[in-house]
């Protein structure tokens, strides 16, 4: 993508990009944008907004803004890293299915439809429930869940490469599996699997979103988007929007990535507008 494709790009996914952006931006930023530490009290709780603090503050007293940026960062920092250990495990069994086939295609094939017969939600609560809501549980757990729907795209995706002539010519040619994987088939499959990993971000993210929500993913007091919603949820009943700023936070970048995919897969189809 250079960038004459963002200039010829359709006013959504120049939307999406630009928020994208920012929300990176504060992410990398946020010690030196945030007015406050992470965790420092700095007033009464559910002080309204004011000068001081333009958001008021959360239920132990903490400024709303500077939770927001540091929840920003944590939730991304995170996201990021769940998405990227679920890709590249889901994307490369995948790729290895589709190229060697025969049983090693069966097993672990039969191992991820029995995975994704569970519900991702409750698998991911029991799973937490039972080794704990550390960082470390919370990341590996979301990362094996969402590993499975890679491995299906990413074996789908395959599957049509690897019957090709020029993987053929390379299979006698004699190279080996890693060749053929990363030079023949993980080319012609980057767009669909490039694509992927925009909704795969999408769907870890509000994954730990909702398990912060219902007490048992990122822990207090690490700031978080989630746990912000539950934190200040009290004050919906006065009428006070608080609550939904981090919810809007969390639908914004959604709907930014949304459109950048878009994009992104509709390049790659090489239709016309």
């Amino acid at each position: 993508m250079t960038l004459t494709d963002i200039k010829t790009a359709p006013p959504t996914a120049l939307f999406g990009i630009a928020v994208i952006a920012l929300y990176i931006l504060v992410a990398l930023f946020a010690p030196l944008i945030a007015p406050f530490g992470e965790t420092e009290i700095v007033g009464m709780e559910f002080e309204p907004w004011s000068g001081a603090y333009p958001l008021g503050t959360d239920n132990l007293g903490r400024d709303v803004v500077s939770r927001l940026i540091w929840g920003t960062r944590n939730s991304l920092g995170i996201a990021l890293a769940t998405t990227v250990l679920a890709f590249g495990a889901g994307a490369g069994l995948g790729l290895l299915a589709a190229v060697t086939g025969g049983w090693i295609d069966q097993l672990l094939s039969r191992l991820v439809d029995m995975l994704i017969a569970i519900p991702a939600l409750l698998f991911a609560l029991l799973l937490l429930s039972i080794y704990g809501t550390g960082i470390v549980n919370l990341v590996i757990v979301i990362a094996v869940i969402e590993a499975t729907r890679v491995f299906r795209l990413a074996r789908a995706v395959a599957m049509d490469v690897v019957v090709m002539d020029y993987v053929e010519a390379a299979r006698l040619r004699g190279e080996g599996l890693g060749w053929l994987m990363r030079r023949e088939i993980l080319p012609n499959a980057a767009a669909p699997l490039i694509a992927e990993f925009g909704l795969r971000f999408c769907f870890v993210f509000l994954a730990i979103s909702a398990l912060s929500f219902l007490g048992l993913g990122i822990q207090p007091p690490t700031a978080d988007l989630g746990s912000m919603v539950r934190d200040n949820a009290a004050l919906i009943t006065f009428g006070d929007i608080t609550p939904l700023l981090p919810a809007a936070a969390i639908a914004l970048l959604t709907v930014a990535i949304n459109f950048v995919v878009d994009w992104v897969l509709h390049r790659a189809s090489g239709l016309k507008d």
